[in-house]
C-alpha cells in the first residue's frame, strides 16, 4: 500500500496529469451543454409577431407544447396521433408536413409528434423496407401497433441476415423482451448520448496519455536500473504502477461521467430520462431500457473500456524503450476501431470493433451505436449480440493485459 501511495504521489505531482484531469472536466460539462445550442423553435404569437426560440428556452417551449403527448404510448393513443396528423393534411390538401402553411405544424401537429415517432418505420414494407407515409397507413391497423412491431423486426432482421436463422430467431426473441407499450417524454434528443460519447472517448485519450510513460519512461531515463534493484522493486513496483493508473484513470472516467449526466439532465429535465430507447431512435431496437439506463449502462461500459485501453497501454509501455513510442502505440489502438469500422467491411469489421478494447467508447463504432443497431457476431448456431461481446471483451482484457503488463516489466532486460 505504501508503494502504491507513493506512486500515486509521483503520478499526480505531474503537471501535465493535472492539465489533462482539469481539461477532462471542463470538457464533460461543456459537450453536456452544448446539445442545448442546436435547440430552436419558432411560432407566431397571439399579436402575428414571429417569435425565435434557441438552447433552454426553445427546449421549454417545446416541452410545454408538447406535454399532452407524454406518458405511456398506447396503440389508441398513436392512432389519435395519426388520425390528427392526417385530418391536418387533408384541410390544407398537401401530403407532407413540410408544405403546410406557416404555423400550422407548430399548432397542430407539433403537440402530436412525439407520438407519431416509428409509425412510418413500423409499417414499412417486409420485402423493400421502404417505409410509407403516414397519410398511408390505415388508422385501423394501429390498433394492433406493436404486433406490426414485432413483425416489422422479424421482416428487418430477415433482411439484414438474410443467411443466418439463428441471428434473426436472437433478435425476434429479444425485441419480445422487451417491455410494451413505451413511453415518450418529450424534451431531449439522440443528440445528448452522442455527446456523451464523444465524452468518454475524449477521457480515453487523456487516460492513455497519462498511462503512456508509467513504465517506458523510466526506460527511457535510466531510472528503473535503479528501481528494480531495491527491494520492492520488479513485482511488487510493477503492480503499484499498474494499480495507479487504472485508479487514476477509473476516478477521472467516473467523475466526468457523473458531471455530464447530472449537467445533461438537469438541463433537459430529468422526467425525460424515463423514455424509451425506441422512442428515440429505431422503434425497434432490441433492448428493453430507457435513456437514463442507457445513460447509466453507457457510463459502465465505457469505464471498462477506458481501463482495458489503459491495460493494454501499460502493456505496450512495458514494452517500449521510450515514451514517444508507447505514446503513439497507445493512441493508435484508440483510433483503430474508428478506422476499421470505416476501411473493413462486413463481419470482420464487426468482430474487430468488438473485441478492440477501445471499441466501447470509440467515436464510430461504440457500444452505444452497438445498442441502438442489430448487429450481431455469427459462430456457427450461435448468435452474440454486439454489446454483450464489447463488455464481454473488456471484463476479460482488463486482466489479461494487467498480468501481461506486469510479467512484461519484471522480465525486463537492460542492454
Amino acid at each position: 500500500m505504501r508503494i502504491f501511495r507513493l506512486e500515486l504521489k509521483r503520478v499526480l505531482k505531474s503537471r501535465l496529469t493535472w492539465i489533462l484531469l482539469v481539461l477532462a472536466l471542463l470538457l464533460s460539462v461543456l459537450l453536456a451543454w452544448l446539445p442545448t445550442t442546436y435547440c430552436y423553435s419558432n411560432y407566431t404569437d397571439e399579436a402575428g409577431n414571429e417569435v425565435n426560440l434557441t438552447g433552454l428556452a426553445s427546449i421549454a417551449y417545446e416541452k410545454e407544447r408538447q406535454a399532452d403527448a407524454s406518458g405511456i404510448v398506447t396503440p389508441e393513443r398513436v392512432r389519435e396521433a395519426v388520425e390528427i396528423y392526417q385530418a391536418c393534411l387533408t384541410s390544407y390538401g398537401v401530403t407532407e408536413s413540410y408544405d403546410l402553411p406557416e404555423g400550422v405544424y407548430e399548432k397542430e401537429i407539433l403537440p402530436i409528434a412525439p407520438l407519431l415517432h416509428g409509425v412510418k418505420e413500423a409499417f414499412a414494407d417486409p420485402d423493400t423496407g421502404m417505409a410509407p407515409t403516414i397519410m398511408e397507413i390505415d388508422p385501423a391497423q394501429i390498433d394492433d401497433y406493436y404486433s406490426v412491431c414485432e413483425a416489422r423486426i422479424a421482416s428487418l432482421m430477415a433482411m439484414e441476415q438474410p443467411d443466418s436463422p439463428a441471428v434473426q430467431r436472437k433478435a425476434v426473441e429479444m425485441y419480445r423482451r422487451v417491455e410494451k407499450p413505451f413511453a415518450v417524454y418529450p424534451g431531449m434528443s439522440s443528440t445528448i448520448l452522442d455527446y456523451q460519447n464523444i465524452m468518454g472517448f475524449l477521457v480515453l485519450l487523456f487516460c492513455v496519455v497519462i498511462a503512456a510513460p508509467v513504465f517506458s519512461a523510466d526506460y527511457q531515463s535510466g531510472a528503473d536500473d535503479i528501481l528494480r534493484c531495491t527491494r520492492n522493486g520488479r513485482a511488487r513496483l510493477g503492480i503499484a504502477k499498474v494499480l495507479t493508473a487504472l485508479f487514476v484513470s477509473a476516478a477521472a472516467f467516473v467523475i466526468c461521467a457523473v458531471v455530464h449526466i447530472l449537467v445533461v439532465n438537469s438541463l433537459f429535465g430529468w422526467e425525460c430520462t424515463k423514455t424509451s430507447i425506441q422512442m428515440l431512435y429505431s422503434i425497434v431496437t432490441l433492448t428493453d431500457m430507457n435513456i437514463g439506463e442507457l445513460q447509466h449502462l453507457f457510463a459502465v461500459a465505457g469505464l471498462l473500456s477506458v481501463l482495458a485501453s489503459v491495460s493494454f497501454t501499460l502493456f505496450l509501455s512495458s514494452r517500449s524503450k521510450t515514451t514517444v513510442a508507447s505514446l503513439a502505440s497507445g493512441l493508435v489502438f484508440c483510433i483503430a476501431p474508428v478506422v476499421l469500422s470505416m476501411t473493413v467491411p462486413g463481419a470482420l469489421s464487426t468482430w474487430l470493433c468488438s473485441i478492440l478494447p477501445a471499441s466501447g467508447t470509440s467515436i464510430q463504432a461504440s457500444i452505444l451505436y452497438a445498442i441502438t443497431d442489430f448487429k450481431f457476431l455469427s459462430l456457427g448456431g450461435l448468435a452474440l449480440w454486439t454489446p454483450y461481446a464489447m463488455i464481454g471483451a473488456c471484463i476479460i482484457e482488463i486482466p489479461l493485459f494487467v498480468f501481461l503488463a506486469v510479467r512484461s516489466y519484471c522480465r525486463h532486460t537492460v542492454n
